[in-house]
């Protein structure tokens, strides 16, 4: 049977919809609904910095390190200077033990941003 309600699927004001509920999932603390809403924001919009950016937001608050780890990584690919993601890159590291590599993007982060909280976890002194 043919679809005669004239949808066509998601729309771009879907997306910001399904952005904006996300946001408000992670501040609920429901990271895993935000993902299933960010998801089908990526994947309509694969450029998109800021849904990609809450999506590892998301899948860090949920613990899935690695996801979160490849798409912090996609984001600092587009926006090299982006202070939030390296320190949020550096954390996800920190939490798989992986403390060199974490050091490099602390430092980073309070390079590119004097953040106190930045300028403390980068530790210059050592």
């Amino acid at each position: 049977m043919p679809d005669t309600s004239g949808s066509t699927g998601p729309t771009p004001e879907t997306h910001v919809i399904d952005f904006r509920a996300a946001e408000q999932l992670l501040a609920a603390r429901d990271p895993r609904g935000a993902v299933k809403l960010l998801d089908g924001v990526v994947a309509a919009h694969p450029e998109n910095t800021a849904a990609r950016l809450l999506r590892a937001r998301a899948f860090f608050a949920a613990a899935q390190l690695r996801p979160a780890e490849l798409e912090f990584t996609i984001v600092l690919e587009r926006e090299p200077d982006n202070a939030f993601a390296h320190f949020a890159l550096a954390r996800t590291y920190e939490r798989q033990g992986r403390h060199d590599q974490a050091r490099r993007h602390f430092r980073l982060a309070a390079a590119l941003d004097p953040n106190p909280e930045y300028l403390q976890r980068a530790r210059f002194d050592s």
